[in-house]
């Protein structure tokens, strides 16, 4: 993805005014309050772990020519040293500063923009401090937690006109803003089942999210080394206040009080990019269950977990399946009256994806009697010559703090993806289908 080009080559390239910038963002303008397209945006990247690291590198890059133009890496934060230590030598910024505190960063009068990639028992407050900073703000998925947290903060983004991205990279993919287009012009007829999922195989012994700094990396630091260079105390936050724990701070997606486990981590990319193609909006209803089969390592959450969405004023069932025992992968599988459309990978790894006529097919009968398409081969693929290739997620996100219009996975987005993820826990945890009341804006 384009993440090299500035907003003024990307306009340079593709026409000038709005008619090209709505191939980069959706949405009404609001207040302008960011920099020139000339000036420089200031980030402070905030939470510097596995995918804080990532985002980090993605802003500043690490080779010549890299990351994003016309941005600046100039504060990093994290509560352990380690992890600062990893956001300096990324920044490509000798006098970046470092901060413990995530509130002295946001009082840093050379942050504009803040990206943060923290456990997501602290997504809430941090958003909302920094929405209240006139900071604009990059953040990482799940949203948050719960329905009443998503609500505070979908508030303080509206009040301050801040603009956000939430970290869906699949709504950055090319192929599927062809999809979306297809399907809208009835290429599958009306789509009633979506299939959805997730799964993961490793050895016993290196379980997902078991990991220590890297998706590789297995070997346990020293306790006594850690707990030296982590204010424990601030990482806990609001949580339950335990002792130092190793497999909390390391493994916090295992663990009820710091996250939604399979929901936030992996359902949330699955069924956001879904609702990226379709539009379908939260749904009326969800039925979850979910067990932990065979990674019994101490870990609360399922490594087993089964969800169906009813939509029920769309026409479509959504059905979303993951373990952590099976490698066999689901890519987004989208079911239409007349055909299928399946994509190459998961939704943001996604590519590619072809076209089936369905063997009962009214719209294509007359071809499929000749013998002109096949129900078992693809009739139609993606052209990459049909659609403009989009700037990636966070080049997306940059152009619309200069422009000033919503980012693709704004904040309005980014309330339907809490809503539809904690329907999933809730049905979880209460053991019963739950419904989403349009009216309260909550789930009964």
């Amino acid at each position: 993805m384009n993440q090299k080009l500035s907003r003024r080559n990307f306009l340079g390239t593709t026409g000038t005014g709005a008619t090209a910038l709505t191939i980069l963002t959706t949405g009404a303008p609001a207040v302008m309050a960011a920099k020139s397209a000339n000036d420089v945006i200031g980030v402070g990247h905030i939470g510097i772990g596995v995918r804080g690291g990532t985002l980090l590198t993605q802003v500043a890059g690490r080779e010549q020519g890299g990351g994003i133009a016309g941005t600046k890496v100039v504060a990093v934060c994290d509560v352990y040293k380690g992890h600062r230590e990893k956001g300096v030598e990324r920044s490509m910024n000798s006098e970046v500063k470092t901060y413990i505190d995530y509130k002295d960063l946001l009082a840093d009068p050379k942050v504009d923009v803040v990206v943060i990639a923290t456990p997501d028992h602290w997504h809430k407050q941090i958003l909302i401090d920094a929405a209240n900073a006139g900071k604009d703000i990059y953040i990482e998925k799940g949203w948050t937690r719960s329905i009443a947290e998503a609500k505070e903060m979908l508030a303080a983004i509206k009040k301050n006109n801040t603009i956000m991205q939430l970290g869906h990279q699949a709504r950055s993919m090319t192929s599927g803003v062809q999809a979306a287009e297809l399907i809208k012009d009835g290429v599958i007829g009306p789509v009633t089942l979506v299939k959805i999922g997730r799964f993961e195989n490793r050895p016993m012994g290196q379980n997902i999210w078991r990991w220590y700094g890297w998706y590789d990396r297995f070997e346990r630091p020293d306790p006594k080394e850690v707990i030296k260079d982590v204010d424990w105390q601030r990482w806990l936050g609001k949580s339950p206040k335990i002792p130092f724990n190793m497999e909390h701070f390391w493994h916090w997606r295992c663990y009820w009080p710091y996250g939604t486990g399979i929901a936030g981590d992996l359902l949330s990319h699955e069924i956001d990019f879904v609702h990226s193609v379709l539009r379908l909006g939260i749904p009326e209803s969800c039925m979850c269950s979910g067990q932990n089969i065979l990674l019994d390592d101490g870990r609360q959450v399922p490594d087993t977990w089964s969800t169906i969405y009813k939509y029920e004023k769309k026409g479509c069932n959504v059905s979303f399946d993951c373990s952590m025992n099976s490698a066999f992968v689901q890519p987004p599988e989208f079911r239409g009256k007349e055909g299928m459309l399946r994509f190459d990978s998961i939704a943001q790894s996604v590519s590619t994806f072809d076209v089936y006529p369905d063997s009962s097919s009214a719209k294509y009968a007359s071809r499929l009697e000749t013998g002109k398409i096949k129900s078992n081969k693809p009739m139609m693929k993606f052209d990459p010559k049909k659609t403009p290739e989009q700037p990636s997620h966070m080049q997306d996100f940059f152009n619309s703090v200069r422009s000033r219009k919503k980012a693709k996975c704004n904040e309005d987005e980014a309330f339907i993806e809490t809503a539809t993820c904690v329907m999933s826990v809730k049905s979880f945890m209460e053991r019963r289908e739950v419904r989403w009341d349009a009216e309260k804006q909550d789930i009964v």
